[in-house]
């Protein structure tokens, strides 16, 4: 088998998939311990125990908010007790196979990329989170790409293109310290924010309602939004020129983003008349754990 884990501030989820056929042979859940950093190892290693009586394990992959520093231990993860950490090193004390780690949007570009949404691309995509925050995993010639500073898919924090507050509302700064990043618009909770800031507070789902009502605001709201989205994927287009762009996380469960992407898209790409196709994941909430179970396939 190969198996991914998917560590969540919640859940610690784990699957096993043939190495050959990638069929789910075995799926466990544990609640993530976040107590001590002791009680959480002990919590990540039940759930690989309990996923190998199912079959040998070949390799680990990990999916996990957070990135290994280049002192080999963890930071930025949002387990707090997993920072300042040597994770993947105490693991592989206590099981002798590869062990890899990524975050949960390069997790559902190797997912929709093996055997998803971009399965039928020969050597590119790019996935693209739209939910809480905005983020991206990116694959070129068939393999992730992270960059030396680890920044490889950070799409969230490169400013909204053609930012227009006329258009876009107010200059609005980041967490990160930045202004006007696309996660700021493109996010579901950007999506809210900018929603709630021209008309009343509503989240996602009930501006969506309001959508299938007729309601103006709300349709006005949307074809903006997807302005906005097809904006930050021309760049990608641009820059990058992958194959399939795959969406994942809340707002890429809206289909009426689709058509309405894409025929915005070319409207911000070079050439006028792009193929690239933007489509939905397939895996949906099972993408990243199955990505992870792919870092040691490419």
């Amino acid at each position: 088998m190969i198996v991914g884990l998917d560590i969540g501030g919640t859940k610690i989820e784990g699957v096993g998939l043939d190495a050959n056929s990638y069929e789910t042979l075995v799926v466990h859940r544990e609640p993530t311990a976040k107590n001590s950093y002791s009680e959480f190892l002990t919590a990540v290693m039940s759930v690989i125990d309990a996923v190998s009586q199912h079959g040998e394990i070949d390799s680990i992959g990990i999916g996990c908010c957070g990135s290994v520093g280049n002192d080999g231990l963890m930071q930025g993860a949002n387990v707090s007790v997993l920072n300042g950490q040597d994770f993947i090193g105490d693991i592989q004390k206590q099981i002798d196979v590869p062990v890899a780690i990524a975050n949960d949007a390069d997790c559902l570009a190797l997912s929709e990329y093996k055997d998803g949404a971009a399965k039928h691309a020969t050597n590119s995509c790019v996935a693209v989170i739209i939910g809480t925050g905005c983020g991206a995993g990116v694959v070129i010639n068939n393999g992730l790409v992270t960059g030396l500073n680890k920044l490889g898919g950070e799409l969230g924090h490169n400013p909204l293109p053609n930012f227009n507050p006329e258009v876009d509302g107010n200059p609005h700064q980041c967490y990160c310290g930045s202004m006007n990043c696309a996660e700021s618009f493109v996010s579901g909770t950007g999506f809210a924010r900018t929603f709630a800031e021209k008309y009343e507070p509503a989240n996602s789902r009930e501006i969506m309602a309001l959508y299938e009502r007729g309601d103006a605001r709300a349709v006005e709201h949307f074809d903006l939004y997807c302005d906005q989205l097809a904006r930050t994927l021309g760049a990608i287009v641009n820059f990058v020129d992958p194959e399939v762009i795959v969406l994942g996380g809340g707002m890429s469960n809206v289909d009426e983003v689709y058509p309405l992407v894409q025929k915005k898209l070319s409207k911000y790409t070079f050439t006028k008349s792009v193929t690239t196709q933007v489509v939905k994941s397939v895996h949906g909430d099972s993408s990243g754990v199955r990505g992870a179970a792919f870092l040691h396939t490419l």
